[in-house]
């Protein structure tokens, strides 16, 4: 057995994200455990209390950094270049392409259901929600309701939820994407 490392030896909440992240990726937030996650770091999982209050703590500090990949991904569209009139029909593209790039870190986001993680990944889907709304309302020529955007963000979920598991990339999925999305526009 290889000596553990104590909290303060090297091991940072940076280490202890990127190893958790690969287990939650890999098996369901039950399977993954504190202790396991410490004796691949090669530490007490002691350590990892150093850091995190608890498993579900750990898991939403990693969520969080999802959804602000995700939110990034819009910032990008609506800061950039192209003609405003291009750029809803790009947020919707990125939505999909975040998804089905990202097929794991998609499931942890919108897909899993669990009362212990629930309550804390809930804020960080709030604010993204509420980011995809604020743009979509931004971006669009006419006025929608609050139902008519939560439509829209249903029906990209439900395209990702869809060929996640079947593509491995969004590029096995694009000309599909393209029509969904082109579609949901021509209904706006």
């Amino acid at each position: 057995m290889s000596p553990r490392k104590r909290a303060s030896e090297e091991l940072t909440k940076e280490m202890i994200i990127k190893e958790a992240r690969s287990q939650f990726e890999k098996t369901d937030f039950q399977t993954v455990s504190m202790r396991n996650i410490a004796k691949n770091l090669g530490c007490s999982h002691g350590a990892i209390y150093y850091h995190f209050k608890n498993k579900a703590d750990l898991f939403y500090t990693i969520i969080e950094q999802y959804f602000s990949k995700l939110n990034l991904l819009i910032d990008e569209v609506v800061e950039g270049s192209e003609a405003d009139e291009n750029k809803l029909q790009q947020v919707f593209f990125k939505f999909i392409e975040f998804g089905l790039n990202h097929q794991s870190q998609y499931e942890l986001m919108f897909m899993l259901r669990n009362k212990e993680v629930d309550a804390l990944a809930q804020k960080a889907a709030n604010e993204s929600y509420q980011k995809f709304a604020n743009t979509v309302h931004s971006l669009s020529a006419q006025k929608l309701s609050v139902a008519e955007v939560w439509s829209i963000f249903l029906a990209l979920h439900g395209f990702v939820s869809y060929y996640r598991g079947f593509v491995d990339r969004f590029e096995d999925a694009k000309a599909a994407a393209e029509v969904h999305v082109n579609f949901i526009l021509k209904k706006m």
